[in-house]
């Protein structure tokens, strides 16, 4: 997103935020009727059009969005896109995207709630080695010709009591509706969503062999470190990894020739 837009979801993540602290508020409803908006404007580009754009006011906008959801969803979705129309945005798909992120982070915070987002964050990391490493399940989960329902029904007969509630919906939503994304790049996105929610960063941790404990406790003490940021260490195994180990944060890639970079972690493993 450019300037315009990232401004808006910046003052769209606080409002949510300050919705999601009240006890009294379902962030898992939010998400759900969050996640309706945000198909109900992907279908109909001139509405969205419409609500962002500059010429007309933002006051006039909110009114318009509030007598379009009024009474099909709650009080507080309603008064989240009314915030959000009021902003300007780059774009109108920024809108929308900008409505997905919030979806999903409705649905994190309450996991965050219940106390199973680390469940989730894993359940999302294991989903995209299982679907990266059977090209039978990616094919049948980005056919195009597949509908929503048949799709929805396999995922539940992969996921349905295996995985927490929240990373069902999650993977679900992102399925049936990619809007344009490889389901790689989304389940990566749903991931830092994830560990921001306990500002922390994510490292994809591959190692020849499994780590202990120990290990992965001084391995990411050392990654946090070094990047002045808690983590969160997705582990995965292959005995063929260069140096016997590699860790890629974002787009970097730390691997064991390197191991220098994240103060000798390579050493104090052994050890």
């Amino acid at each position: 997103m450019n300037g315009a837009s990232r401004e808006a979801l910046a003052a769209a993540r606080e409002r949510l935020d300050a919705l999601t602290d009240s006890t009294s508020v379902d962030a898992g409803r939010l998400a759900d009727e969050l996640s309706a908006v945000t198909a109900l404007l992907d279908r109909e580009v001139s509405l969205r059009r419409v609500l962002t754009d500059p010429a007309q006011s933002g006051e006039a906008k909110a009114g318009l969005a509030e007598r379009l959801l009024g009474g099909q969803v709650g009080g507080e979705a309603t008064d989240l896109l009314a915030g959000m129309v009021r902003s300007r945005w780059s774009q109108s798909r920024d809108l929308v995207d900008a409505l997905e992120e919030l979806a999903s982070t409705a649905d994190l915070t309450a996991a965050q709630k219940d106390g199973t987002l680390d469940d989730v964050e894993d359940e999302l990391f294991r989903f995209g080695r299982i679907v990266s490493s059977n090209t039978q399940l990616r094919a049948a989960l980005t056919d195009r010709a597949a509908t929503a329902p048949a799709k929805s029904e396999l995922l539940r007969s992969l996921l349905g009591g295996r995985a927490k509630a929240t990373t069902e919906r999650l993977v679900t939503r992102l399925v049936t509706a990619p809007r344009g994304r490889s389901l790689e790049s989304g389940l990566e996105s749903l991931s830092k969503l994830a560990a921001e929610r306990r500002d922390r960063m994510v490292a994809v941790v591959t190692s020849a062999v499994p780590l202990s404990d120990g290990q992965r406790q001084r391995l990411g003490a050392a990654l946090a470190k070094l990047y002045g940021r808690r983590m969160h260490l997705n582990l995965d195994v292959d005995p063929e990894v260069v140096g016997g180990i590699r860790v890629q944060v974002g787009d970097e890639v730390i691997n064991g020739a390197l191991a220098d970079r994240i103060e000798d972690a390579g050493r104090r493993l052994a050890g």
